[in-house]
């Protein structure tokens, strides 16, 4: 075959073309039955574009010129239909007659044996081949003795969408009809077997089905088509909207499709047939909105003007003929394929699929084949699992993941099943199958099960919009919500928590009544939500309710009882509310220690927040004692990577940071941050907590751009994780306004500490302790501006609200005295300031110890006023 030049033609897939079987035109003359030795153009009966707008798969193309240029040689096109197979055959067919225009092109349809024998009829008649309308004669064999004919020329002869190996590769059954009789003297073949291999020829097959391709060629001549590169999708949806410039929504649209030619036309037009008043934009709004919006548009057949008339418009259509094919062929995959449409479509772990119902249900469900009687061998079951999975990959439904162990489908694959199990009536069963699975394997979120948890998780997440009908299912699917709450607050996946804690909840109360313990769980997850999310008054209300239905249905003394009062303590000590968190801790630690005994995870959880608790008072050395033997009992009992230990650890580096034990403090942090970063990911909000107390850490050692690198980090992580106005944020952004003000950069840090006040007051109120830090920061920014009078009203306004709130001996109010006496002092108020000052100091000697650094920096100050103001005197 002559070669073909494929490097400056920028011809390629024809926009408007999708896989499946193309209506032949036929746009030449035909060529006469002798060749004259100067040759006119020959016959081409591929379908020729009306649309000249195209896109070019070159690297297919050049594998297809690299395969097909050996004389005799076969090749298949593989892959899902609408990928682009066809288009493939027929843009290779334009290019090789743009080279070679003495080669004839022949185009076959193969989907099934009437539309196959059309197209040799076809081709004889093009061709005007001698005795074609004797009614006895074989038309095939007419086709393949031209086919032969050296003297003819050189051919290329593509069979399109032969998906059906059977008909094509089988000996015909007796009984045809005089069409398909042989003469006398000929023995009968396979109607595949007409398409001679000779030197003169190649044949490209195109194919969704690997198995039925593979009875035609050799593994090594299969050629994979699979969806487009992006740059080839974005230029395919330009070109059929005849739009010259890409748009964000253009390649989000091309992604939503996943790349797939077919789709892409399919929606090209649809949005064509609308315009102007529908927009791209409009389109993938409305495809994004929900499932059922995209199988509604994914249905929609727009019109192709150059597909064949049997061929679907729909990409959704297309694939469901090649799942009712499965369907009827080989049932078991097709139900393979319906369990696996319910997962989320990568990593799909074969020990889930595999799993078999509970023994409650049927031995195996019977979906589409009721001729099973169940009673299958453990070696039967596992090689006909093995031959479904081969069934899905050889029509591209499935793929093997790299490890082998698990699965990966298109979504568009699953939007398709799923149409069709729904059309079917047959949603349900399939969904509680699912359910079913996925309850069995996913355990606890407890941190030794993580590594399983995080491989199914996603799978936990697509199960929440796949709601069952039946009361045992429900409840399975509550308690997998449930399950999958607990892992992903534990995990960091925060978004999550509160959406599986809440239908969790719902349908407990629902099923089992608002005190049932299961339903308690549930309710005490969805307090876990909202103090996740800084929803302290929401929190409060759940953890009260959990508490109080505990007391009275468990006893005072029960854990789960004990863990309640716990949460709720952890709920006051957020809102500042100290005391009240104390009384609560207190009273669970003292009843840990008897219930469950001093080293019990529990108990130590008891202690951290009783240590928490004092911390936020500033009773530093009752905190560090308390912090300091949960953290060595974690490390003996859980081990020294094991999240509460790591929790443990930080919590001392905290007690550190407050008495102002640098050097300890950063050790501790490093360490932590490390192993978090490791075993949590760097974007886990705990591994953010240690970063920020690490930044904390530098803050207060005069090391400000690395304070400032670890900030920013923190600050932009959270806004993305949590949200820009959550209070873990609005504390970073105030951490990260306080180092810029150490760097001189005080309109950053006053526009910063600007907007986490106003932010702060709405979502926290005017008088939390993170609103109150809040004002203190932007008052010391207005200090070192020179703005004495607006210094003096926010470190007032602070300094009362203080003293009501946490106390007049708390750490916090005696700051919030020594920032107003310094305020005070620039104003030139020295005599205020001086007696200010004083007091500030006898308390902070009396709670902080004459060896903190705040003690040590108000008495330096003092000192130089008192001296200041006797050389005043003299």
């Amino acid at each position: 075959m002559t070669s073909v030049s494929f490097g400056n033609n920028n011809r390629g897939l024809q926009v408007g073309h999708s896989s499946g079987s193309i209506h032949a035109e036929i746009h030449l003359p035909p060529a006469p039955l002798e060749r004259p030795e100067t040759p006119p153009n020959p016959l081409s009966t591929v379908p020729f574009a009306r649309d000249p707008g195209f896109v070019c798969r070159r690297t297919l193309l050049q594998s297809i010129h690299e395969k097909s240029s050996i004389p005799g040689s076969r090749i298949a096109l593989v892959g899902l239909g609408g990928v682009g197979k066809s288009q493939l055959a027929i843009e290779y067919s334009y290019l090789s007659r743009l080279e070679s225009p003495e080669t004839w092109v022949l185009w076959v349809h193969a989907s099934n044996e009437a539309r196959f024998e059309q197209s040799f009829r076809d081709i004889a008649d093009q061709l005007k081949i001698a005795c074609r309308q004797d009614p006895k004669v074989n038309v095939f064999k007419l086709v393949e003795n031209w086919l032969r004919d050296e003297k003819k020329g050189k051919w290329i002869c593509i069979l399109d969408n032969a998906d059906d190996g059977k008909f094509l590769c089988s000996l015909p059954a007796a009984g045809k009809g005089a069409s398909m009789q042989e003469p006398p003297n000929a023995s009968t073949k396979p109607l595949f077997e007409y398409i001679p291999r000779c030197r003169n020829g190649s044949l490209i097959i195109t194919s969704r089905s690997r198995e039925a391709a593979l009875r035609m060629v050799k593994h090594k001549d299969l050629i994979e088509v699979n969806p487009m590169a992006r740059s080839e999708a974005l230029e395919l949806l330009q070109k059929a909207l005849d739009q010259p410039e890409e748009s964000q929504e253009s390649q989000q649209l091309v992604e939503e499709l996943e790349f797939m030619p077919l789709a892409i036309a399919q929606a090209a037009g649809y949005i064509r047939n609308r315009g102007p008043r529908y927009s791209v934009s409009q389109y993938l709004k409305d495809f994004q909105k929900s499932d059922r919006e995209a199988i509604k548009l994914l249905k929609e057949e727009s019109g192709h003007l150059d597909r064949d008339w049997e061929a679907k418009n729909s990409i959704l259509l297309t694939w469901q003929i090649s799942f009712d094919y499965i369907r009827q062929e080989k049932p078991s995959a097709a139900e393979l394929l319906s369990l696996m449409s319910f997962f989320d479509r990568q990593g799909i772990p074969e020990s889930v699929i595999r799993r078999q119902p509970p023994a409650s249900c049927t031995s195996r469900t019977e979906l589409f084949d009721d001729s099973s009687d169940g009673e299958t061998s453990e070696s039967d079951g596992s090689t006909e699992f093995e031959n479904d999975v081969i069934t899905l990959r050889n029509y591209s439904f499935i793929s093997v993941n790299e490890n082998g162990t698990s699965f990966a489908m298109h979504r568009l694959v699953q939007l398709t099943t799923r149409a069709w199990l729904k059309s079917h009536a047959q949603t349900e069963r399939w969904k509680e199958r699912f359910v079913d699975n996925i309850y069995e394997e996913f355990p606890t979120g407890d941190y030794e099960n993580w590594g399983k948890c995080r491989s199914l998780y996603p799978h936990v997440r697509s199960a929440m919009s796949q709601r069952p009908e039946s009361r045992e299912s429900l409840l399975r699917w509550a308690t997998l919500l449930y399950k999958g709450a607990w892992y992903a607050s534990k995990s960091g996946h925060i978004t999550d928590v509160r959406e599986m804690a809440s239908k969790s909840r719902r349908y407990r109360m629902k099923l089992l009544g608002a005190e049932d313990e299961e339903a308690l769980a549930s309710t005490a997850m969805l307090a876990e939500a909202c103090s996740l999310e800084g929803r302290w008054e929401e929190a409060e209300q759940l953890d009260v309710q959990v508490m109080e239905t505990s007391k009275a249905k468990l006893g005072v003394d029960h854990p789960d009882t004990l863990m309640s009062m716990s949460n709720l303590a952890s709920t006051y000590r957020n809102q500042g509310r100290w005391e009240e968190a104390e009384q609560l801790s207190l009273q669970v630690m003292e009843t840990s220690k008897t219930k469950l005994g001093v080293d019990h995870p529990d108990m130590l959880m008891s202690m951290s927040n009783l240590a928490s608790t004092y911390q936020n008072q500033g009773r530093w050395e009752e905190a560090e004692q308390l912090n300091l033997q949960v953290m060595e009992t974690s490390k003996t009992k859980l081990g020294m990577d094991h999240p509460d230990t790591l929790t443990s650890m930080s919590n001392v580096a905290l007690t550190y940071q407050n008495q102002g034990r640098w050097e300890e403090a950063e050790q501790l942090n490093l360490q932590v941050m490390e192993t978090r970063k490791s075993k949590l990911g760097v974007d886990h909000p705990d591994t953010l907590m240690s970063m920020s107390s690490l930044a904390s850490t530098y803050w207060n050692q005069g090391r400000w751009e690395e304070a400032e690198q670890l900030d920013v980090q923190v600050m932009e992580t959270r806004k993305t994780k949590l949200g820009v106005d959550h209070p873990s944020t609005l504390m970073s952004m105030s951490n990260l306004a306080s180092t810029y003000w150490n760097q001189d950069r005080l309109e950053e840090a006053e526009q910063l500490n600007l907007q986490v006040i106003e932010t702060s007051k709405t979502k926290l109120g005017v008088d939390h302790p993170d609103t109150l830090t809040s004002m203190s920061n932007l008052a010391t920014t207005y200090w070192n501006q020179g703005r004495w009078e607006e210094a003096e009203q926010l470190n007032l306004q602070v300094m009362e609200t203080s003293k009501t709130k946490l106390g007049v001996d708390h750490p916090d109010t005696l700051t919030s005295m020594a920032n107003l006496a310094f305020t005070w002092k620039s104003s030139g108020y020295n005599i205020q300031a001086l007696e200010l000052l004083r007091d500030c100091l006898t308390k902070q000697k009396q709670i902080l110890g004459l060896n903190h650094y705040e003690t040590i920096s108000s008495s330096q100050a003092l000192l130089e006023w008192e001296t200041e103001i006797l050389d005043i005197g003299r």
